[in-house]
């Protein structure tokens, strides 16, 4: 499951954001900072309107969507990386997520006090980008001692010597290790390591604005999504105030409500679209009697290693993949009619599976 990690200075907006879009877990939010001292998770169905055309065909009542899980970490503030606000604490829930979710405050309150003073993008988002690179340094620094020794003797830890000082420059210089070009093997060498390297995670910066900038945004905005285009970031503009109100409303009002603040969706919607683009996240679906569900998986995965998203044992014993595209089931109206048409069609290991699949594996353990 996609785990996803919300950060950002304190009365950012994290916690009202959290509480909106998560549906199994409340984070209190308080005007105050570190209301949050543990990390709060919730896990949050992705919306796929697909799903409901599935159900009708293969007539059941069961649909699972797939799911991501949000993590609500509590503010961090200038020095966290050296314990400041048990910043380190929160810096190491940081490193068991797959993406970070980075909510900067884009809009003007009096009575909600900035940890700063005053509103300001890009002094904000440096200095968590700051905090989460000088950990790694940390990190990084700890990982040069321990393995010193056998790197004088073992060639597989000089390698890796080689491309943790590499990592180490460009920190100083300011470069977060997701924008230093590695070979694959250099990858896989970090990606042994299990370093969790913070500023090597996919970001995506959530620009909370009030409900009156939520359509056009605002300069503020401007600032940020100038800032991720350096840094090959995702971008959403988002309200935690609009989505708190959407919680409260009927699935059938809200529409009209959006529509009203000249949107289209909210922003759970746009957080989960944007997230997908940026891991390059695609879906798929498994749809018969006993259910419809939806999978997850990353885009250029084959048939096999699709199958073992569900179980392991559906990998190991791959024989098959009966497939068929969503929109060629949509128009058959069944499977039978597909077959007659010839849509619904067998594939092998070497199938890359696409976004839209739905697929029934066949095994043999």
């Amino acid at each position: 499951m996609l785990r996803a990690g919300i950060v950002g200075l304190p009365n950012v907006g994290k916690s009202t954001l959290f509480n909106a879009i998560a549906d199994n877990a409340k984070a209190e939010a308080a005007n105050f900072p570190f209301c949050t001292i543990e990390p709060n998770t919730g896990l949050v169905s992705v919306p796929d309107e697909r799903m409901d055309k599935l159900q009708k065909i293969v007539n059941t009542k069961v649909v699972i969507p797939t799911r991501i899980e949000f993590v609500d970490i509590a503010g961090l503030v200038r020095g966290a990386s050296q314990g400041e606000g048990l910043g380190n604490q929160f810096l190491s829930h940081i490193r068991q997520v797959d993406a970070i979710v980075h909510v900067v405050r884009c809009f003007e309150d009096p009575n909600i006090t900035h940890v700063e003073g005053s509103i300001d993008p890009e002094r904000d988002i440096s200095t968590i980008n700051l905090e989460l690179a000088l950990s790694d340094l940390t990190q990084i620094e700890k990982r040069q001692q321990k393995i010193a020794k056998q790197a004088r003797t073992d060639k597989a830890y000089q390698e890796e010597l080689k491309v943790l000082e590499r990592l180490t420059e460009a920190l100083d210089q300011g470069t977060p290790v997701r924008l230093v070009p590695l070979t694959a093997e250099e990858q896989a060498i970090l990606d042994n390591s299990n370093l969790g390297l913070l500023t090597g995670k996919p970001v995506i910066y959530a620009t909370n604005v009030s409900e009156t900038d939520l359509a056009k945004g605002n300069a503020f905005v401007e600032k940020v999504k100038a800032i991720a285009q350096q840094e090959h970031a995702g971008v959403v503009v988002m309200s935690a105030q609009v989505e708190s109100e959407l919680v409260e409303l009927l699935p059938e009002d809200r529409t009209d409500f959006l529509a009203s603040l000249g949107v289209q969706e909210g922003g759970l919607q746009s957080l989960i679209r944007e997230t997908y683009s940026l891991l390059e996240l695609i879906t798929y679906f498994t749809a018969g009697e006993k259910e419809v569900r939806a999978w997850t998986i990353r885009r250029g995965t084959l048939a096999p290693q699709a199958a073992g998203v569900i179980h392991s044992d559906f990998e190991k014993g791959f024989i098959r993949s009966e497939t068929i595209a969503y929109e060629d089931l949509v128009a058959a109206g069944s499977y039978a009619a597909a077959r007659e048409k010839g849509t619904y069609r067998s594939e092998g290991k070497e199938y890359l599976v696409k976004d839209g699949d739905v697929l029934h594996f066949r095994f043999n353990v």
